[in-house]
């Protein structure tokens, strides 16, 4: 792709109520925590008009049975099953992506290759699989695992995952049910068919996909992981990846870093789309922006504090971080890391720690007018710390609807960010390639 035609990527990343851990209780929040379809039907067109590139739908899937006294007071990240949710938006929408969430130490290739073949069919080729391997032991427990994997075993499980679903979409040639020859009573032709048989050291599988190739090849992979082996992951599979980055020298780095990787695969660095994590509150001027986010931090309760999952209650919260050892096998090990070597440099209290990424989740923050926010947008996409950025608004709706009607004809009016959609699918919206079937000699 030229420079002439690199345009900004931007995704919607909510959570229900809002990133931010207290904004349930923020007074513009007077919805209950029961599902609500109307809901994300509003927040996936509002979207679409903003010219979004995609609609990501996070999957945090399992709950620990542990009740007690401080599990009420957190609003839990209760969402639908993602290819149900998404698959109700496709019929709403007609252009933004669809990524659903899948994690593969919970799942099987086969169930997730006929899933996404369905959805991308359904949306007009606008499916995408963000690609998750994270392992908690409270989820373990809901599927009845008790055998926790290292870090690299669950990288190394959902590569091969990747592998068989690729093999699987490619089971049928693109217009295997294109011609049917009625005269004839040939529905397909069997040479357009080529069976599976999967033996690995996770998965075994021997048959056909029962759904048509998706008419994008394969959905867009999307992936998360700042880690040494996640780094890896993206360059050799992730076609975007959602990352977090609190300074544009990290990110710059992280940039250069997992694009200088892909050469050795056969990739060109412009089919991987890397988007932080940007949340954003913007006002009409910078003081009214860092009001409205006072008022999310008076919210904030430190009573139960815990960082990379350790408790830290019984330290005082303005006192320094106590040393923590590094687990090699964390999940989310990269980030831990990131926040951790920040807070040490920067000599963060307990409190300052849990206000600053707690609150953001780690991401980059930009609270302000809509030109100190466009600033840093185009700071970032210009000097190549990010190809875009996964929006995720602090609080629900006004923080997304802010954001759409303010700074996106912003970053419009600076040529930056697109004003219209391109015709096809979600991979042509990215400017990715369509992978061709690996599996039909006509393609050898």
């Amino acid at each position: 792709m030229s420079e002439q035609k690199r345009q900004l990527v931007l995704n919607i990343f909510l959570h229900r109520f809002g990133h931010h851990p207290e904004a349930w209780r923020h007074p513009s929040s007077t919805d209950d925590g029961r599902p609500n379809l109307h809901w994300y039907i509003e927040a996936a067109k509002l979207a679409e008009q903003a010219k979004f590139h995609t609609f990501f739908m996070a999957d945090f899937i399992g709950r620990s049975g542990e009740i007690n006294a401080q599990t009420g007071r957190a609003a839990p990240n209760y969402q639908f099953e993602p290819f149900t949710l998404l698959s109700a938006l496709a019929a709403v929408t007609r252009h933004i992506g669809l990524v659903a969430t899948v994690n593969t130490n919970f799942d099987h290739p086969y169930h997730v290759a006929r899933k996404f073949a369905s959805l991308d069919h359904l949306s007009g080729g606008r499916a995408g699989w963000n690609v998750v391997s994270s392992f908690g032991a409270h989820t373990a427990q809901n599927f009845g695992i008790h055998q926790e994997p290292t870090h690299e075993q669950r990288y190394a499980r959902a590569a091969e995952f990747i592998e068989l679903t690729k093999a699987l979409w490619d089971s049928w040639d693109d217009d295997a049910f294109d011609h049917p020859r009625r005269d004839l009573g040939q529905f397909y032709d069997p040479h357009a068919a080529h069976p599976v048989r999967h033996q690995g050291e996770h998965f075994e599988s021997a048959g056909l996909l029962d759904f048509p190739r998706p008419l994008q090849g394969y959905p867009v992979f999307v992936q998360a992981g700042n880690s040494e082996t996640g780094r890896e992951f993206a360059a050799r599979v992730a076609e975007m990846t959602y990352c977090s980055a609190q300074s544009l020298d990290v990110a710059q780095a992280f940039y250069c870093d997992v694009k200088g990787r892909m050469a050795k695969y056969g990739r060109a660095e412009d089919q991987l789309k890397i988007t932080p994590g940007l949340s954003v509150v913007v006002g009409e001027s910078d003081q009214e922006a860092q009001d409205r986010f006072g008022e999310l931090q008076e919210l904030v309760d430190i009573s139960n504090v815990s960082f990379g999952g350790f408790d830290l209650s019984g330290y005082p919260v303005d006192g320094p971080l106590p040393d923590l050892p590094y687990q090699e096998d964390a999940n989310g090990k990269g980030r831990f890391r990131q926040q951790l070597e920040l807070a040490r440099r920067e000599n963060l209290s307990i409190r300052q720690l849990v206000l600053r990424f707690r609150v953001s989740r780690g991401h980059l923050q930009a609270i302000g007018s809509v030109k100190t926010v466009a600033d840093l947008i185009e700071q970032w996409f210009v000097e190549r710390g990010a190809d875009g950025f996964n929006v995720v608004p602090p609080y629900l709706p006004q923080g997304f609807a802010d954001f759409t009607r303010l700074v996106v004809p912003e970053l419009q009016r600076r040529g930056i960010f697109r004003t219209e959609y391109s015709a096809g699918t979600y991979r042509d919206n990215l400017g990715l390639d369509r992978p061709t079937n690996r599996r039909d000699p006509r393609n050898a």
